[in-house]
């Protein structure tokens, strides 16, 4: 079984990213650093990566936590950067 660092290592992710992610589908960040491992192989998962992401700061500015939405939009532009849809 791969640990949080070989994931995060393997998948150029960063801790804040796998939070996000295993905030918004309510799972432990292990667990989403795993599928979040596959997910980024291809275009379509690092577009639900990128949804996920963007539900957050949805919902964050929704509840006025505005702080956090802020976060969790620097992380999602973070990530598109690091992980550009070529197609």
């Amino acid at each position: 079984m791969l640990s949080i660092r070989d994931c995060l290592d393997y998948c150029d992710l960063t801790e804040d990213e796998v939070s996000l992610i295993a905030e918004h589908t309510g799972i432990p960040d292990v667990t989403a650093a795993q599928m979040a491992c596959g997910l980024v192989q291809t275009r379509e998962g690092v577009l639900l990566l990128t949804n996920y992401m963007l539900d957050l700061v949805e919902q964050a500015t929704e509840r006025g936590e505005f702080e956090k939405a802020e976060h969790a939009k620097l992380l999602c532009a973070r990530f598109m950067a690091d992980h550009p849809l070529t197609h």
